[in-house]
This record gives C-alpha cells, sequence and structure tokens, in this order.
C-alpha cells in the first residue's frame, strides 16, 4: 500500500530530486518496515555471531531487487552490504549503515546474571506489545535502525529513481562496545570491527550516514577507552584474618569505586563541549575465585569504562584517569595500577559538512520545524571508524518508546520500537540517500564550497 507523499517533506530539493523521492517516500509503509524489523529480530546475532543474520540480510536484499553481497570476516562474523548503481562514475556515493550485532544473546543462562529476568523483549522473537510497536531483541538498537535501511533501499528501487552514483548500504558486525565472549579465538569482535573491515575491503563511500538511536542529527561523537584498575592487597584466608596482617583488596576496591563515582561528574562537567558530555563508569569487579570465598586475593580488578571528548586523545584521558586514582589511593592508604586496555578517538565530521547540513535539511522537512542538536551526548558507534578513516559522516536515528508520557527504560527502549516513527526515519533516509546519489560530484563540492543552493 503506497501513500501520498507531502509536498513539504521534499522542500529544498531541485524538481528533479524531489519527484524522485516523492515517489520512493510514498513506497514507505509501517507493513513494509514491520516484515523486515521481524526478519531482522528472528535471527540471534550476539557480537561475535553475526554471520546467520548477515547471510539472511543479503537474501531479502536480492528478494528486493537490491545487489547484495556477503562479506565473511571469519567462521562466525560477516557483514552484508548491498548497492543500487549509479549511472555516472563521477556521481555522488552515499553509504547508509547500520550495525546488526546485540550486546545481549537471548539465552537466559548468559544475559540474566547481568540484564535481570529475562522479559519478553530480550528474546529473540518479534512480537506486537501493542498496536503500533514492535518489539524483541535488538528490535531498536540496532535491528530496527538496520530494517529502516533495507526499507529505504527497497523504496529508492521501487521508484526506478535514475541515480547519478552509487547508494551502497551496509550492515556491519561487531558493533557494540565488547570484546569477545571467555572460551577463545579473536577477541576484537567489536567496537566497530565490522565497519573497519568494510572500508578495508573496498566498500567506500564519498559520505556516509549511520543510523543508531537519537531524533537529531548528530555529526560528533565521543571516544571510549577502557582501563583495568588493579587494587593491590595481601592474599590470605578467613582462619588467619585475626592472627596475621589483613589487607583485603576487595574492601580497597570498594571504597576506590566510591571515589570514582564522585569523580566521573567532575571530569564530565570539565571535558563537556559542543554536544558531548563524556561521561565514566565502573563496569565491573574481579577479585578472588569464584568456587571459594574464604580466601582474600592479592589483587582486585576494577574495570572502567571513560568516554572522550573529540579533542582528546587517549592518552589524555589515560593521564587525567591516573592522576585521580593516584590522589585517591594517597588518601585511601591503598595501592592501584592502571592500564588502559582499548582506546578509540572520539571524532567530529562538523555541522557545515555536506552530510551534515543534507542530513539537517532533511530532518527539518519532514518534522516541518527547526533542527535542535541534542546535547550531553556519551554513546559511541561506528561512525568513529568512518570518520578517522576520512569519510564524512552524520547520525541519524529514532527517539526511545515514550510510554505514559516518558521514555522507556534501557533495556525496553533497545528493544521496542514505534512503527509511525520507524516510517517517517526511513522516509527522512531515503531523502538523504538521493540527496547525495542524484548529483555529480563537482555539483556537491560547489555546493559544499558554498556556490549553489
Amino acid at each position: 500500500m503506497s501513500e501520498t507523499a507531502d509536498p513539504s517533506w521534499g522542500a529544498g530539493l531541485p524538481d528533479r530530486i524531489r519527484d524522485a523521492f516523492d515517489r520512493a517516500a510514498a513506497l514507505v509503509t509501517q507493513d513494509q518496515v514491520a516484515s523486515i524489523v521481524t526478519e531482522f529480530v528472528n535471527v540471534p546475532s550476539p557480537t561475535g555471531r553475526e554471520l546467520p543474520l548477515a547471510e539472511r540480510i543479503v537474501q531479502l536484499m536480492d528478494e528486493r531487487g537490491v545487489e547484495g553481497h556477503l562479506m565473511r570476516i571469519d567462521d562466525d562474523q560477516a557483514n552484508a552490504w548491498g548497492r543500487l548503481r549509479g549511472s555516472n562514475r563521477n556521481g555522488g556515493r552515499v553509504m547508509l549503515y547500520a550495525p546488526i550485532d546485540t550486546v545481549t544473546t537471548g539465552d537466559a543462562a548468559y544475559d540474566s546474571p547481568v540484564v535481570g529476568p529475562m522479559t519478553t523483549d530480550l528474546k529473540t522473537k518479534a512480537y506486537r506489545p501493542r498496536d503500533g510497536l514492535l518489539a524483541g531483541l535488538g528490535a531498536s538498537n540496532p535491528k530496527g535502525h538496520a530494517a529502516c535501511i533495507l526499507a529505504a533501499a527497497e523504496a529508492i528501487r521501487r521508484a526506478d529513481v535514475p541515480l547519478e552514483g552509487d547508494l551502497l548500504i551496509a550492515f556491519g558486525a561487531g558493533g557494540m562496545p565488547a570484546n569477545a565472549r571467555s572460551g577463545g579465538g579473536r577477541r576484537n569482535v567489536g567496537h566497530g570491527v565490522g565497519a573497519s573491515f568494510l572500508i578495508e575491503q573496498g566498500v567506500w563511500p564519498d559520505v556516509a550516514v549511520i543510523a543508531k538511536p537519537g531524533w537529531a542529527v548528530t555529526w560528533e561523537e565521543p571516544g571510549v577507552t577502557w582501563f583495568n584498575l588493579t587494587v593491590h592487597g595481601t592474599h590470605s584466608y578467613v582462619a588467619a584474618r585475626h592472627r596475621l596482617p589483613y589487607d583485603n583488596p576487595i574492601r580497597s576496591a570498594a571504597r576506590l569505586v566510591e571515589a570514582l563515582e564522585e569523580w566521573f561528574p567532575q571530569y564530565s562537567a570539565a571535558h563537556a563541549g559542543g554536544g558531548i558530555a563524556p561521561q565514566g563508569v565502573v563496569g565491573g569487579i574481579d577479585g578472588g575465585w569464584d568456587r571459594t570465598p574464604s580466601f582474600v586475593p592479592a589483587t582486585t580488578v576494577v574495570r572502567v569504562d571513560l568516554r572522550t571528548h573529540p579533542a582528546m586523545t587517549p592518552v589524555m584521558a589515560e593521564r587525567e584517569l591516573r592522576t585521580a586514582v593516584e590522589r585517591i589511593a594517597a588518601q585511601l592508604d591503598i595501592r592501584v595500577d592502571v592500564e588502559m586496555v582499548l582506546s578509540i578517538p572520539g571524532s567530529d565530521t562538523g555541522d557545515d559538512s555536506w552530510i551534515s547540513r543534507s542530513s539537517v535539511a532533511a530532518w527539518e522537512a519532514l518534522e516541518g520545524r527547526a533542527h535542535e542538536p541534542e546535547r550531553s551526548l556519551s554513546g559511541m558507534t561506528d561512525a568513529n571508524l568512518f570518520r578517522r578513516a576520512g569519510i564524512p559522516t552524520a547520525r541519524v536515528g529514532m527517539p526511545k518508546v515514550v510510554e505514559h508520557d516518558r521514555e522507556v527504560g534501557f533495556e525496553y527502549g533497545m528493544n521496542c520500537i514505534n512503527l509511525d516513527d520507524a516510517v517517517g526515519f526511513t522516509r527522512k533516509l531515503v531523502r538523504i540517500a538521493l540527496d547525495t546519489a542524484m548529483r555529480t560530484d563537482a555539483e556537491i563540492r560547489s555546493l559544499s564550497d558554498g556556490d549553489g543552493g
């Protein structure tokens, strides 16, 4: 079923692009988007094991007339990517990208100790909690956003739009901030490994758009640094506590965590700028044997995620954390070693870039109001990998589902999508894609230099 396009949706576009957009936008429907989201949700794709979903996405692209490709990374991981070919080798090439992995697995034995009870939305089976909503593991983040990309490409293909340059759509493995689960194999299965491999293997656009949650357009993101803080103590035994020197590093670690929780907001306030307010958190503590609590360990490790402003390097973050830890350790009379174990710098495409301005124009046309940038962002995506490679990249997405006049909680927000929002978002993606792919590179460069309208 199609729908007549609102004349205001194409505002600001040249007539040839506006006419094509109107045709394609009218082909985007709730049923179309819901069917693709359901397909994505129903194939499990925990970080590091995305191959089955990537294979299914290639089949879905082929069924919808989009040239599909599978890009294996190893026996368990793969990207899927597709292309609508343009007629002009000098046409603008744009990529619509989303990751496809979920940090939880749908397996209660693995997930429940961290996420709590296994509610229905944490399972890899799509369902309708009420009219207009669709839920299931990853139904919003990332699978709903990825599904909207395929829906946008399908609409453009069905509208028989004459593209100048290629439209690339890509679905990446390993987008979550996570390493591999224990048990061997490659450790680096997350943090944008699929995005990095994609561009390394030649799937390279002029500009890119990443689809991730957040209603406004953003062009900058924080980086991420992880640290292991090793707190030292004395190995001992419960029956010897009253007879021998006693220095429990678990207790010291608890005191360190309390002090860090007071420091993180200070760090964030000191480095907030633009739309970024980088946060920090203690996300894990390792100490002692899980087979017995009778023995005090010699060390306990506190695991920290510290986000960084795009203007910061990972080394700058390390030095700042180390200074704070040294001060805290001196106050508490404890010994702590600091080691950085992961580092991905932040990035900034700039609000004046072509893809940022095109994305904002699409947002304003379909929302019917002036764009308002988001503030206090601390979430990182694969877009950092694109920007660091020199590809101007904007981020666009959908808002969280609202229930009883407020946003839903973290997990349900990841796993539930409002289908009206998804249709509107898909139309935004259609407009953004056509605004580049229906122009020549020379035209885009002239507009970027301010010489055109």
